[in-house]
């Protein structure tokens, strides 16, 4: 028999060590006998493979766990590892700036935020600030014993497949920015890290996905919240890009054709009546006050009966409702999840958009499951940072300690 080439052996090797990671992180600790169950590989294969990564530090040894399927020696319990390679995620929203740095078990390990001038379109006066902020959180993921592997980004606007290239976030008036070479170095000790660049809805998406033990799915539309409206797809627990990437502007779905002038050049888009900035001015609360207080002026407003805080929210949640019906009978999800800050005023948008769907949705039956998220604001930066983590989780061999072969 001819052996196989190195290439295809390592492609085996790398796959199966990938498969053994996504097991126990899925699954959480685990014997090498359920991990061998659960692939359906042999338990010599696994022990193999599991071995390895002992030695590399990805995983490590917490003591024994019941025999798999009854009585019988008990097996070792392993765990991913919480030293060694971490995910940077990084968020780019129109007033602040958000980085974490998220080890391989998925806990946030240091954070830090600070405010940004996103809105006066000067694309350096975000990411020089952004840079400093991701060298800053990287710096005290080391002192944790952590080594950062990857730099997630994401942000408010259009990205170009497969690449770090915003074509347009017309939130923060950029146009055709690559992040590339701003962010080039950022968060690296020595050689640079794999930079990967989303929009803040695919991102918040994934993070309701691979964040919501089981809650959520995996068939959903999630749509989120703040100066703008982001939405993403997921289909059968993968996001729907579209053709160029670009999939998921549900914020710039005209729900009143001769509505509203939007930044994005049409009329009567759904952020002119669904965003922060629509929801502030019909309730008449002063946009320019910081966000926070202004948020929460509206909350307790909402829950105070204030008919002016009411009404905003009645007209945002029967707008929002309009565009996800279009969306409901387009692609028949299992639930619609509402992220950001579309979470935090659920209690009263809920019915108004309910209301719709029903009027509008055109397949007989059941409504999809309406959901809300329980990351709220967070979703977009920890989807960045999980994404980071899943380069090292689906490339093991890149990243173990030591010698590489």
């Amino acid at each position: 028999m001819t052996a196989e080439a190195p290439g295809p052996q390592r492609e085996i090797r790398r796959r199966n060590l990938s498969r053994v990671l996504h097991a126990v992180a899925q699954q959480g600790p685990s014997s090498r006998a359920a991990v061998a169950t659960r692939l359906g590989l042999t338990r010599t294969a696994v022990s193999t493979l599991v071995d390895e990564l002992l030695r590399g530090g990805l995983l490590t040894e917490q003591g024994p766990t019941p025999a798999a399927g009854g009585p019988g020696r008990p097996g070792t319990a392993l765990a991913l590892t919480d030293s060694g390679p971490c995910g940077l995620g990084a968020e780019i929203g129109v007033d602040h700036l958000a980085v974490c740095a998220t080890d391989v078990r998925g806990r946030v390990r240091a954070r830090a935020e600070t405010g940004s001038p996103g809105r006066d379109g000067v694309p350096g006066a975000v990411l020089t600030p952004l840079r400093e902020l991701v060298d800053q959180v990287a710096a005290r993921a080391r002192k944790l014993g952590l080594a950062p592997a990857a730099l997630a980004v994401a942000v408010p606007g259009l990205v170009a497949r497969g690449t770090a290239s915003v074509v347009r976030a017309p939130n923060l008036g950029w146009q055709g920015v690559d992040l590339a070479p701003p962010l080039a170095e950022a968060g690296a000790e020595r050689d640079p890290l794999p930079l990967l660049v989303d929009n803040e809805a695919n991102l918040g998406a994934l993070a309701e996905l691979w964040l919501g033990g089981g809650r959520v799915p995996r068939d959903f539309v999630h749509v989120s919240a703040e100066v703008g409206i982001g939405a993403a797809v997921v289909l059968d627990g993968a996001l729907l890009r579209g053709h160029r990437g670009f999939a998921g502007e549900m914020g710039h779905m005209p729900v009143h054709p001769d509505g509203d002038r939007c930044a994005c050049g049409g009329r009567g888009c759904l952020e002119q009546y669904a965003a922060e900035p629509a929801l502030l001015r019909a309730a008449g609360i002063a946009a320019d006050r910081p966000r926070a207080a202004a948020l929460a002026d509206l909350l307790e407003q909402a829950a105070a009966g204030g008919v002016r805080a009411l009404d905003a929210l009645e007209a945002a949640g029967g707008a929002l409702g309009l565009a996800l019906a279009g969306t409901v009978n387009l692609l028949d999800p299992r639930a619609l999840v509402l992220g950001g800050v579309l979470a935090r005023f659920a209690p009263w948008l809920l019915p108004p958009l309910e209301r719709e769907l029903s009027e509008r949705t055109a397949a007989p039956g059941a409504l999809p499951e309406l959901l809300v998220s329980e990351l709220g604001a967070d979703g977009p930066l920890l989807g960045a940072a999980h994404a980071a983590v899943r380069v090292v989780l689906d490339d093991p061999l890149s990243h173990l300690a030591g010698p590489r072969g």
